[in-house]
């Protein structure tokens, strides 16, 4: 076993049935072999997957007469020694080939148990985008990476600005993408109804990106753009082609609509302008209200103060006078009584000089 562990990573890749062999740095690994009947371009790595054709027609086949969708992978280890595929992405694994399979088969993982030396596995996928495809036996792996090849145009998307100024140029953006969504370097057709279409530019940043310079009329209006591509032979089983997109442009005089703009905003302002100051205005008289009745309250206030002192000093006064008033009777009837006492004590002490009493002074 572990002389099978240091067995080198081996690829080889042909136009037509052929094989690609590189030798990893790891001894660690398993022997795959990877052959396809179309062009499995690179080396395998990250950095340069092995390419492979989409199935935009939905069926997976490997033939001598058609372009291959598929990869066979070959694992070479003792007979009967279980192996493992795994990939991730967009990639499917199929066990067979026969019947033909559809994008709707495939599963990404599986076990594989050899009845010889050879553990074989078919490999597809839907998306240029790369994915892994990791074989496993014992301890050892490989790891492969493989990236699509778009299929036919299929959709076409457009985009333009909503609007623009009469006489001007506006730009119109069309993607081209397969029916897997994959971008593909067709360019579209674009027209124009009340405008001109100008030449088709590839991007050199994007692929499937394609534009036009729109010049629009002289006039105002609206213009109609389209962007349209071949028609695909139908896939019905997958999706339905869209081989055309259109948009409407306003042609507007944007000088015009600009002092439109302005003068409804210099409205806008004046209106707000004008109920603040009333506002403000309002508010200032309902402030000068306010003062006045706070003033009249604190007139009040002093009034009621002032009735109030008064009063409390005449009812101070009136209590006086009372109580002087009262002294006076007091002090009255006491000399009174005092000098009728002082008389009959004087009578008394008269006839009894013996036992005389003191008299009141």
């Amino acid at each position: 076993m572990n002389s099978f562990k240091k067995i080198a990573l081996g690829l080889v890749a042909a136009m037509t049935l052929g094989t690609i062999v590189a030798t990893p740095a790891s001894a660690n690994t398993v022997s795959v072999a990877v052959t396809t009947k179309a062009v499995a371009a690179d080396t395998g790595s990250a950095i340069a997957p092995l390419t492979v054709n989409v199935p935009f027609d939905n069926v997976i086949s490997d033939t001598a007469t058609t372009t291959s969708e598929v990869l066979t992978l070959t694992a070479t280890v003792p007979s009967g020694t279980p192996v493992t595929f795994a990939v991730t992405g967009n990639s499917k694994l199929l066990t067979t080939l026969t019947p033909a399979p559809t994008t709707a088969s495939g599963v990404t993982s599986l076990t594989v148990t050899p009845a010889s030396t050879e553990a074989v596995a078919y490999l597809y996928t839907t998306s240029t985008a790369a994915s892994a495809v990791t074989v496993s036996v014992l301890g050892a792996s490989t790891t492969l990476y493989v990236k699509g090849i778009a299929g036919p145009a299929f959709n076409v998307a457009l985009s333009v600005p909503a609007s623009g100024h009469i006489g001007g140029v506006v730009t119109a953006s069309a993607t081209v993408t397969d029916i897997f969504g994959n971008p593909k370097a067709i360019a579209p057709t674009f027209t124009a109804i009340n405008a001109t279409a100008g030449a088709v530019e590839t991007s050199t940043v994007t692929t499937g990106l394609f534009t036009s310079k729109i010049t629009l009329p002289a006039t105002g209006g609206s213009a109609a753009i389209g962007a349209s591509i071949t028609a695909p032979t139908a896939v019905p089983t997958l999706a339905t082609a869209v081989t055309s997109a259109s948009a409407i442009v306003s042609v507007v005089d944007l000088a015009a609509s600009l002092a439109a703009e302005k003068a409804a905003s210099a409205k806008a302002l004046a209106d707000a302008k004008a109920l603040a100051d009333a506002a403000a205005l309002k508010a200032a008289a309902d402030l000068v209200t306010a003062n006045a009745e706070i003033a009249k309250l604190k007139a009040e206030a002093v009034t009621a103060k002032a009735a109030s002192d008064k009063a409390m000093a005449d009812a101070a006064a009136a209590h006086a006078a009372a109580l002087a008033k009262a002294k006076a009777d007091n002090d009255v009837a006491m000399k009174s009584l005092k000098d009728a006492f002082n008389s009959l004590a004087k009578k008394w002490n008269k006839k009894n000089p013996k036992a005389k009493v003191t008299l009141v002074k």
